[in-house]
């Protein structure tokens, strides 16, 4: 087993690049561009691929489900919300404020290998699960044939 040292940052482009790329190839568009953020603030994301699937959770925490939006636009994954400031508590209370709230825009290109219209997602604990299933490609087959006398 080979050992290897972590880059973080390093390993995590990487495979926003693997998810971003495949079946991109010629679009014309570099990969530093293939995500898209926009907003005062960027939920954390992390991204894997499994046999069949490839799966993004985002940490969303103190964001409420019906103020988060995912679609598919052109074969490009958005994923767009808001998060509220605490009510609770009066700005002139706030003595140090690190959460940060407002709207935010994560995009995505998709590889042509995911199946769009199977993609499905889940809001449980603060964690926004996007599952992307892949194409299920055709395993060949043997065709029998009959002669005729």
């Amino acid at each position: 087993m080979a050992v290897s040292k972590w880059a973080p940052y390093c390993d995590s482009r990487a495979l926003e690049d693997r998810v971003s790329q495949p079946g991109r190839a010629g679009a014309g568009r570099p990969a530093e561009h293939a995500e898209a953020q926009a907003g005062p603030w960027s939920p954390a994301m992390d991204i894997f691929e499994i046999d069949d699937r490839i799966v993004l959770r985002a940490d969303l925490p103190g964001v409420a489900g019906e103020d988060i939006e995912v679609r598919v636009e052109e074969g490009v994954l958005v994923l767009r919300g808001q998060r509220c400031p605490a009510g609770d508590v009066r700005p002139e209370e706030m003595h140090r404020a690190e959460r940060p709230h407002g709207s935010f825009v994560r995009s995505f290109s998709l590889p042509q290998s995911v199946d769009q219209a199977r993609i499905r997602a889940t809001h449980r604990n603060g964690v926004l699960e996007i599952v992307l299933p892949k194409i299920q490609e055709s395993k060949a087959k043997s065709i029998t044939i009959e002669v005729e006398r």
